[in-house]
């Protein structure tokens, strides 16, 4: 099948955007890979400080013949997708030493949970955590003694500034190891209704808590198909994960064999061998575009539309929303995974899972096959399944239909012909919403707008039953330079009771929304924010907006709304308690919403 010409458009677009960039950033990781093997540059001393605590491996890497291997892991037991991590340097230096090399914990990287700081002041360090990360990251990566890095990270904030960083020791190979979703509890719907029924009230916080311990019950990712199984999906269309390794769960032997498989793979393609496969080769412009077309196609999450960018960018790689929003027009939604439909990601991987989606985009020719990835050359290998045969991992082929039509259809016959997200634009700035839980009906909302500067005095106004009519709820003054950008995750359940009611109703805010979110429209992103003198800073509580997701615009419809002066309102306390103090750098410095609001790219 020919490449479709939107596809093919739109890369040859980024690659003519980027090529400055882009070439002085491949010139940069061609001198360094030129420099050969990294631990040949280091003195005795320093070889000796390396090597001090790593018992019989010492010879090994003392002798620089062996491939080491750089382990940077964002373990900690406190979320649930990273405790798995725990065990996985053991097994990876196990697995190393049998086959020939060594394997070293580089460093380790913060990992938050979105889930523990939603609605709370540790979410406003969560986008910033991302920088943080890949700094992190660069720390570990520069003791310059590892042949490759084996990146242990899941979510939201931790795949991309591990990628960040991944890029930016781009002569590097590198691999990502995921730990996969936990096994399924309460269905993420019931979840949803208990929440709805606790915010008007129905229930009470005890069988609030019951619903959610329910949910999230185990080790693993969270089932939804939120920020953190978007980024596994990612990771595999992008060519870092092994293949089908996404959505295994932990603790079983298929998830360990492929842990094995991985570790064996990054020795293989090390300077060292005769298949050097550096991450600066496979992150290319082709790359990226097949990353998109796998949010659009499975519906994914927002929070990616932030990250993508940023993680393009540290490989010299320019993409902008007309990127996203050109791609999302023609990609079929292929997949129904909650909050899009009610299966979770378990569901999803049984019906047939990315392998299947993956061989359904290339014979459609909405993928470009002709990528580097970590296990070989061209996409199609992404389309095999993994099993367990003697306890090794050996491939076969995918599946080629699907084996559930209400989870994951054909791009023939899919859920809607475009995919999730669709660009904004306006005279209240640019952003994006998530179309693809929305209903059909709710994608041209115009009514009234109420404005705030906080989610909790939306969740009052709500209280006090100030809702009666119609409205679009404006919350600004949430970008990442007012506050960090956190996600409004905490809105969802009473704008959908509000919804529910029969209302009309829509949010427009400079903050983010989580990768949970989706059954409200929600236009999101907005830039410029309201605290760099965005015109969201202009609307006024009654200013008639006018939000249409089928044209994608967003318009402040109240005649004279441009010439007003722009709001101020004071932000001091955005500045301290639960470590604020300790960003004020990050937001002084941030860059656009637009352009992956990122500090260190």
């Amino acid at each position: 099948m020919p490449m479709h010409e939107v596809i093919a458009r739109v890369t040859d677009r980024i690659v003519a955007r980027s090529h400055l960039s882009r070439t002085a950033y491949l010139d940069r990781m061609r001198r360094a890979a030129e420099d050969g093997p990294r631990r040949a540059h280091l003195t005795c001393g320093n070889q000796a400080h390396a090597y001090a605590a790593m018992g019989a491996d010492q010879g090994a890497l003392a002798q620089a013949r062996a491939p080491n291997l750089g382990i940077v892991t964002a373990y900690n037991d406190m979320l649930s997708a990273h405790q798995p991590f725990e065990h996985f340097p053991d097994l990876i230096r196990t697995a190393a030493r049998a086959a020939g090399g060594t394997a070293q914990v580089a460093g380790g990287v913060p990992a938050m949970c979105d889930g523990v700081t939603q609605g709370q002041v540790g979410m406003e360090l969560s986008l910033f955590s991302r920088d943080v990360i890949a700094l992190a990251a660069g720390v570990a990566l520069s003791h310059n003694t590892f042949d490759a890095a084996v990146f242990l990270g899941v979510c939201d904030k931790i795949v991309p500034g591990l990628v960040i960083a991944a890029a930016t020791f781009g002569y590097l190979p590198g691999i990502f190891l995921p730990a996969g979703p936990m096994t399924s509890g309460l269905p993420n719907d019931e979840k949803a209704r208990v929440r709805q029924q606790f915010a008007t009230g129905e229930v009470d916080r005890a069988a609030l808590m019951a619903a959610e311990m329910a949910s999230y019950h185990g080790p693993g990712t969270c089932t939804f198909y939120g920020t953190a199984n978007s980024n596994q999906m990612l990771m595999e269309f992008m060519g870092l994960h092994m293949p089908g390794a996404s959505f295994v769960n932990p603790g079983t032997p298929l998830r360990d064999a492929l842990t094995v498989a991985g570790t064996e793979r990054a020795l293989a393609i090390t300077a060292l061998g005769k298949n050097y496969r550096p991450v600066c080769d496979i992150l290319d412009e082709k790359a990226f575009v097949n990353g998109i077309v796998g949010l659009m196609a499975t519906g994914g999450s927002t929070n990616l539309v932030l990250h993508l960018p940023a993680m393009a960018r540290a490989a010299g790689i320019m993409l902008s929303l007309e990127d996203f929003d050109e791609i999302s027009a023609i990609t079929p939604l292929m997949a129904k995974v909650y909050p899009n439909g009610l299966a979770d990601v378990n569901h999803f991987h049984a019906a047939g899972g990315l392998g299947y989606m993956i061989g359904e985009l290339l014979s459609a020719g909405l993928l470009h096959p002709d990528t580097k990835t970590i296990a070989g050359d061209g996409l199609e290998l992404y389309a095999q399944d993994p099993r367990l045969v003697e306890g090794r991992v050996s491939y076969g082929p995918g599946p080629r239909d699907s084996l559930n039509d209400k989870i994951l259809r054909p791009v023939r016959d899919p859920f809607q012909p475009s995919g999730g997200l669709k660009r904004m634009v306006g005279n209240l700035g640019s952003g994006i919403m998530k179309v693809s839980a929305v209903a059909p009906e709710r994608h041209v909302i115009e009514a009234p707008a109420r404005v705030f500067h906080t989610q909790d005095a939306v969740k009052d106004a709500f209280k006090a039953g100030e809702f009666t009519s119609d409205t679009i709820v404006v919350v600004r003054f949430q970008g990442p330079r007012a506050n960090g950008m956190p996600e409004l995750h905490g809105l969802t359940p009473i704008l959908s009771v509000l919804q529910d009611r029969g209302l009309k109703v829509a949010l427009v805010t400079d903050g983010r929304m989580s990768g949970a979110s989706g059954k409200v429209p929600s236009a999101i992103h907005i830039s410029p924010e309201a605290s760099a003198g965005g015109p969201l800073a202009q609307v006024r509580d009654g200013d008639l907006i006018r939000l249409d997701a089928t044209t994608g615009t967003i318009e402040n419809l109240t005649e004279g709304f441009a010439t007003r002066p722009v709001a101020f309102p004071d932000l001091s306390a955005n500045s301290h308690g639960i470590g604020r103090e300790l960003f004020e750098v990050f937001r002084q410095n941030v860059g656009l919403a637009s352009d992956g609001a990122a500090v260190v790219i």
